[in-house]
């Protein structure tokens, strides 16, 4: 790569998330006031139950979401050292230890001044902003991290708050007939799974005091559902070479579809951004310029570096075209979704958290992923205070190299720790696995 080279941004991102950008900021202006406006606030954690919440009347804080927000704004330091000081070592889940440091923060000015939101002195501060919660909500697929996060909170709010668990079952795979949403084995956790759901109905009604809006939710499924076929009508237009949009625009997609209320609003998001991607492939306008690699990215993204890695792999000629976090999360089995009778369909989707999965289900993912866009080589983000999505992927690049001959290359980084990530590293891996790909196209024109 020339000096040239890296001087010239050769990314062209879409312009219709910039919307998404805007939605999300007022999202979170909104809940800042929440206990102004006298609402009841739930912080939650893991899977998208938002819906659930919406159709409870409730504001709602999801763990991950805001711990993401302050790390791609490069603010999580306050409070990463808050959750240092109370306790929380560097090698916890950096979106936990984001997100229960924010709790101090939270708590030290509940203390501090008997408001239950922060006041001036801390406006300074995204991360102490959070609203205090009135109760817990933890849906965790896959992640036993996640599963003792809000219990940790619990406990940083002097155990005083009400907390529900969702139980979801990981999908092992190991049964004759199991495989990626079939057999025996997701008929049966998918029933139970719905059957928690039905239970954290009771606890928000006995909770808010008042009854469950059942015809909300179905309401706020249906935008939901529809915005999720517009994503995936839109990500399929991506398996054109070149693609006219990239993995980075559906990053910037995903607080949309992950955790904002389900309305018109977010139908027409996404109804935005496949327009503009139908509009790029008449003008024959591409995601990066001079595109040569098709890369998969598997991984949680490294919020820290958003932008910085978007231009790093363009550099190098790479579009990154697809990703297990954006392609296999989200909404994004909408056919799942029954409006009438919207809770399994609900509790089949957080059982497909992609933490969730036994190898069998994650290769069958895979390779279906790598065929579909024409993949020539895997980026794993060794997301190093996520065990739960890094425990799979040495198999994963074993599979795709023997199964379909795809190159692919490691390197660390963390969701929302910047320190973990080492940009020579980067580099000599990726033109690595480059010049891997290089050879490997000599060899079959020869």
């Amino acid at each position: 790569m020339t000096l040239a080279d890296q001087n010239q941004d050769k990314t062209n991102r879409l312009k219709s998330t910039r919307l998404g950008g805007k939605m999300t900021a007022d999202y979170w202006d909104n809940i800042f006031t929440a206990k102004e406006r006298g609402k009841h606030v739930v912080w939650y954690n893991g899977a998208a139950m938002n819906p659930l919440f919406q159709a409870a009347g409730l504001e709602w804080c999801h763990g991950e979401a805001f711990a993401a927000r302050l790390a791609a704004q490069h603010l999580e330091e306050p409070a990463q050292a808050a959750g240092a000081e109370y306790g929380y070592i560097g090698e916890l889940c950096s979106y936990a230890r984001t997100h229960l440091g924010c709790a101090v923060l939270t708590q030290q000015t509940i203390s501090e001044r008997q408001t239950g939101v922060v006041g001036v002195v801390d406006q300074q501060e995204l991360a102490a902003k959070l609203p205090a919660p009135d109760f817990f909500v933890n849906g965790y697929a896959g992640c036993s991290t996640g599963q003792q996060w809000d219990a940790m909170t619990y406990r940083v709010f002097d155990r005083k708050l009400p907390i529900f668990n969702v139980s979801l079952p990981m999908l092992w795979g190991n049964k004759p007939d199991a495989g990626y949403m079939r057999g025996e084995e997701w008929e049966e956790v998918s029933t139970y799974a719905e059957g928690q759901l039905r239970e954290l109905v009771s606890f928000l009604e006995h909770q808010t005091g008042r009854p469950f809006d059942w015809d909300l939710l179905s309401e706020s499924m249906s935008y939901i559902k529809r915005a999720s076929e517009l994503r995936l009508e839109a990500m399929q237009l991506c398996t054109l070479a070149p693609t006219p949009a990239t993995y980075w625009d559906w990053v910037a997609s995903i607080a949309p579809i992950n955790f904002l209320p389900g309305n018109q609003a977010l139908v027409d998001y996404f109804a935005g951004v496949k327009a503009e991607i139908q509009q790029r492939i008449v003008d024959g306008i591409s995601g990066v310029a001079n595109e040569r690699y098709r890369v998969y990215f598997d991984g949680i993204m490294n919020w820290n570096k958003l932008g910085f890695l978007t231009r790093k792999f363009a550099e190098y000629d790479v579009a990154v075209v697809a990703g297990r976090y954006t392609h296999e999360s989200f909404w994004q089995e909408p056919q799942l979704i029954d409006i009438d009778n919207p809770l399994r369909g609900m509790a089949q989707h957080y059982l497909l958290c992609p933490l969730n999965h036994g190898l069998r289900n994650l290769q069958e993912l895979l390779l279906r992923r790598l065929d579909e866009y024409s993949i020539d080589g895997i980026a794993f983000h060794s997301t190093r205070t996520c065990r739960a999505m890094t425990n799979p992927q040495s198999m994963l690049a074993k599979s795709a190299e023997r199964e379909r001959g795809v190159k692919s290359f490691f390197f660390e980084g963390d969701v929302a720790d910047a320190s973990f990530y080492n940009d020579e590293l980067f580099d000599s891996r990726l033109e690595a696995m480059l010049e891997a790909i290089d050879v490997q196209r000599m060899k079959t024109l020869a």
